[in-house]
């Protein structure tokens, strides 16, 4: 990841659930899921087609995009059940499922773009990517690894209440980020964790309340932080920057609005490996911004398991209607095995890069989504998160002689 002998800073972040844009893309991703499982219900298994987009703001729930399928999916109930899942259950938190609007503003997919998906191209233009590394035993940069655990713990605590002198005045809304220096490309340090968390006033300092008291921000540093970030990567000179700007009482969409895909680093890499421009939520897998970066991630992820380098990046891009990927290209940054080339045309000979083929080997019809839009959609071994598997490595390395 970090491939010379200087010193480097890198730095990532990640956000909770109750982040105002992991709440829409939850939204986005529940309605799929919702849909799916009628599809499933119904034997109408790959006839639905979503790309579903949702916006909060204060007191409102907007969903909008492009939806046909023979489902019928209450939208507005949806929509509420997952503000009531992440957890804005009182007007305290200054968004509530109770008393939010919800507009629903869905329309049919254009037929001049289901033309070409229904024969078996792909749903839209773009370039895919997928990353691994072996940094980390989840395959992942560490920096966004770390970030993703700090805002997890975050929510833990606020949904435990534990500990009792943190978690009963937690809120939904949260953030973190992480920066870790490196030399001769190994982390050696966490030089600043940031944690801006949503709290009630009871953790204001009461001779100050435009600030989080001293204490408040010591007992997030020990229930957050220091269960989540490795002993030896802190230093005496590791800073912990608590709710910087003093307090974080008005948040969630009261103080923020959320958007569908707003979040692409969060969700893949951390910034340490290039994205595509395509978000993720709310789309089904005939659309390749989601499903072709899912086994962009899954072949990477088999490369380096493999053993065949200790860093891959993999990009491809698709033509909206057309089936096969116009091009797919393997770098694994001089360290692999064997020559680049060789592994592309492995992989090519390997895997149906097609999006029905995509579809078909990762299993993607199964409404699994809503759990991909918190915390990465990657790095993630848990059931469904199929392109997590490394079940290829070892085809990988017959086909190429290793």
């Amino acid at each position: 990841m970090v491939r010379n002998e200087e010193m480097r800073f890198v730095t990532s972040e990640s956000v909770t659930e109750g982040h105002p844009d992991k709440l829409a893309d939850q939204i986005s991703d529940k309605i799929l899921d919702e849909i799916l499982k009628s599809d499933i219900e119904h034997n109408k298994i790959g006839e639905s087609r979503v790309a579903c987009e949702t916006y909060v703001t204060h007191g409102l729930i907007i969903v909008g995009g492009e939806i046909t399928t023979h489902a019928w999916v209450d939208i507005s109930d949806i929509a509420r059940q997952t503000v009531k899942e992440v957890g804005y259950t009182s007007p305290k938190y200054g968004f509530d499922y109770h008393t939010c609007a919800v507009l629903n503003a869905v329309g049919r997919q254009s037929p001049d773009i289901a033309q070409g998906v229904d024969r078996g191209g792909a749903g839209d233009q773009g370039v895919m990517y997928g990353y691994a590394t072996d940094e980390t035993e989840e395959l992942m940069p560490l920096p966004i690894v770390l970030a993703h655990k700090l805002t997890e713990q975050l929510a833990k605590v606020r949904k435990s209440g534990e500990p009792k002198d943190v978690g009963p005045f937690l809120g939904p809304d949260g953030k973190a980020q992480v920066t870790l220096r490196y030399e001769g490309g190994k982390a050696v340090e966490v030089t600043d964790v940031v944690i801006s968390t949503q709290h009630t006033e009871d953790l204001l300092d009461k001779n100050d309340p435009s600030h989080m008291s001293e204490d408040a921000r010591q007992r997030i540093v020990r229930a957050v932080a220091l269960p989540v970030i490795p002993d030896h990567l802190i230093t005496d000179k590791t800073r912990f920057h608590i709710n910087p700007t003093g307090k974080f009482v008005v948040g969630g969409p009261q103080s923020d609005t959320g958007m569908t895909g707003r979040k692409l680093e969060v969700d893949t890499y951390g910034g340490i490996a290039p994205h595509g421009g395509g978000a993720f939520s709310g789309k089904d897998p005939t659309k390749v911004d989601r499903s072709a970066t899912y086994m962009m991630r899954y072949l990477a992820k088999n490369v380096v398991a493999a053993g065949l380098a200790k860093e891959c990046l993999i990009q491809a891009a698709y033509i909206i209607g057309e089936v096969q990927p116009v091009s797919f290209m393997v770098d694994t940054f001089g360290t692999g095995v064997v020559p680049d080339a060789e592994i592309e045309k492995a992989l090519k000979e390997l895997v149906d890069l097609s999006p029905r083929g995509i579809i078909k080997k990762l299993d993607l019809l199964k409404p699994i989504y809503q759990r991909t839009a918190s915390y990465g959609h990657f790095g993630r071994n848990e059931p469904g998160f199929t392109w997590e598997k490394t079940d290829l490595a070892d085809e990988l390395k017959a086909k190429l002689g290793k």
